[in-house]
């Protein structure tokens, strides 16, 4: 059985959380950074909804990562897209699907490699819980308790889907 979730209306909604953050903090500069794949389609939707100036960013951690020698490498690594510095940046990151936080872990990592930020935001189109390390997500499109045998699975980019599916389906 099939899951589908109304990405429009989480990217919507956390589009409009994010407008506010940047508005009440009064930020400037914001630079948005989309985690490779899933999380730099999610980030280009909330890039273009808050019209923000500075280019977007992405990041593919796949040399970041603690846990490659055991999932593997990816035969085709891209590499990273950010700016020189990001000294004194507020930094909005993006990702698709916040589950154990390494992810998230090694992005913070490479992001660091570049320079101190002023702060990092993190946001997530969706929260499966399952940490395996101390990391929240600021803004949350909605969060999921998934069964054993199911996962989330996004396509994208254009449409940007999202569903939950039964794993064994996929064998």
């Amino acid at each position: 059985m099939t899951q589908y979730l109304d990405v429009e209306k989480k990217i919507k909604s956390l589009s409009h959380d994010l407008h506010e953050y940047i508005e009440q903090r009064q930020l400037d500069d914001v630079l948005m950074v989309g985690i490779h794949t899933g999380g730099v389609w999610v980030a280009k939707r909330l890039y273009q909804s808050l019209e923000l100036t500075s280019q977007l960013a992405e990041l593919n951690i796949s040399f970041y990562r603690d846990d490659f020698t055991r999932i593997g490498m990816h035969p085709q690594v891209q590499p990273s897209k950010l700016p020189a510095t990001v000294d004194g940046r507020h930094i909005i990151l993006v990702d698709d699907v916040l589950y154990t936080g390494r992810t998230i872990k090694a992005a913070l990592h490479e992001i660091f490699d570049y320079g101190r930020p002023a702060s990092v935001a993190l946001v997530v189109l969706i929260d499966r819980g399952g940490r395996e390390l101390p990391i929240q997500a600021d803004f949350v499109g909605r969060k999921v308790v998934l069964e054993k045998n199911q996962q989330i699975k996004l396509t994208g980019p254009t449409p940007l889907e999202l569903s939950i599916v039964d794993a064994r389906a996929d064998r």
